[in-house]
């Protein structure tokens, strides 16, 4: 048994060994479970992929004279105002007014908030623009100027939904080409698409949320960030085979962090053709390896990890109705083709694996070298049903 106190003081005096969540696969096999136990003190993680639940929380210095800011706008996209006078929350999702959408489909969605919050965290210039009713107290009507991040007085990332432990693996069975968050899906399962880094996702290598919760210290967007809450959709309850590891979605987390921390290199936005735009979000969570079992979990590997098959066509994912197909393991997905009832079929990632590497190796080096220690959670995220919503347990979007 080892404690956080005891991890983070080997932290400090540069002594803590430190793997990533792909290492401790090998040293696993060769020493076994229970040396490596021994001798392992913190196993990282990282996946970098899209996560439409995302956005940001903006402070503006006060204007002179002063404002309170009702509507807002940050290169023609719409953030909320509905707060301070001065505060406002940018979605990740939210389209440029001028962005025709879907008028004629499909579209291509070239900009919206999540390249907003990619060009404020790289330091590029964003043109903000507010309107207001006026009052006695804040009589200005009107305000536009240039910025950068560094003209905020506050901007952080808080997400309430990142970090899927597993995700629906997409295909689509209908005789026509669909568009979906998923990406493009070619008729009669012509293709499939899916989005984890599998062995390497943080919320796989903590199947129970053993070290997971409000306070844990993590890597988020290049730089560091907190779990701030479950996410929304959290559903711990979903079935889970053998090993612990969820079928469906299961959990989430809400994330919190810096933007002026952050490196535009791990949060990106993205246009998604006939879907909308939305915000790719790299994230690491530090597993300690507090005991024996802890490190068995982190030895997870992708074929261990089975994720829903579903149907994106019309009468499947749409309808809202059960649309799971079968499972696959992410060692078959990962492989560039699978064999499903007699069919080869092309696979294809939406999220970035070497990404997910570098995440995981830049976390290693950043407790290494005794310069990020581990948040013991105040409270860990829920493990039971009693957290959980009922719905389908494919609804992952």
């Amino acid at each position: 048994m080892k404690s956080y106190e005891e991890i983070n003081a080997k932290i400090r005096a540069g002594q803590a060994v430190v793997v990533t969540a792909e290492e401790v696969i090998h040293i696993a096999k060769d020493i076994g479970v229970k040396e490596a136990a021994k001798k392992i003190d913190v196993v990282t993680t990282g996946t970098f992929g899209i996560m439409c639940s995302s956005g940001a929380f903006l402070n503006f210095w006060h204007t002179k004279p002063k404002i309170k800011m009702q509507r807002v706008w940050l290169d023609n996209v719409p953030a909320y105002g509905g707060l301070a006078a001065v505060d406002c929350y940018l979605g990740a999702t939210e389209l440029d007014i001028n962005d025709p959408a879907n008028t004629h489909h499909p579209g291509n969605f070239r900009h919206g908030g999540g390249h907003v919050i990619e060009d404020l965290i790289a330091g590029r210039e964003v043109h903000l623009r507010a309107e207001a009713y006026g009052t006695d107290c804040y009589p200005r009507r009107t305000y536009e100027q240039t910025i950068t991040i560094n003209d905020l007085r506050q901007a952080f990332i808080f997400s309430p939904r990142n970090c899927y432990q597993n995700y629906n693996v997409a295909t689509n069975c209908s005789d026509q080409t669909i568009y979906t968050y998923m990406g493009v899906l070619k008729p009669h399962m012509a293709n499939i698409h899916y989005s984890s880094a599998g062995q390497l996702s943080p919320l796989l290598n903590d199947p129970y949320y053993r070290s997971i919760g409000i306070g844990t210290h993590i890597f988020l967007g290049g730089g560091e960030g907190f779990v701030a809450w479950p996410g929304t959709q959290h559903a711990p309850s979903d079935p889970r085979n053998e090993r612990g590891l969820p079928l469906g979605g299961a959990g989430t987390l809400a994330v919190i962090g810096d933007m002026k921390q952050m490196d535009s290199r791990f949060i990106r936005g993205v246009s998604v053709t006939g879907y909308g735009v939305s915000l790719m979000v790299g994230i690491g969570v530090p597993i300690p390896i507090l005991d024996e079992e802890m490190l068995y979990y982190t030895t997870v590997e992708d074929k261990d990890i089975q994720a829903p098959l579903c149907d994106y066509g019309p009468d499947g994912y749409p309808t809202g109705e059960p649309c799971t197909l079968g499972y696959l393991n992410y060692a078959e997905l990962k492989s560039g083709e699978v064999e499903f009832e007699g069919k080869k079929i092309r696979t294809a990632p939406l999220s970035s694996y070497s990404k997910a590497q570098e995440i995981a190796a830049t976390l290693k080096q950043w407790i290494s070298d005794g310069c990020f220690e581990l948040g013991q959670p105040s409270r860990l995220i829920p493990g039971d049903s009693s957290f959980s919503r009922k719905e389908d347990r494919h609804d992952n979007e």
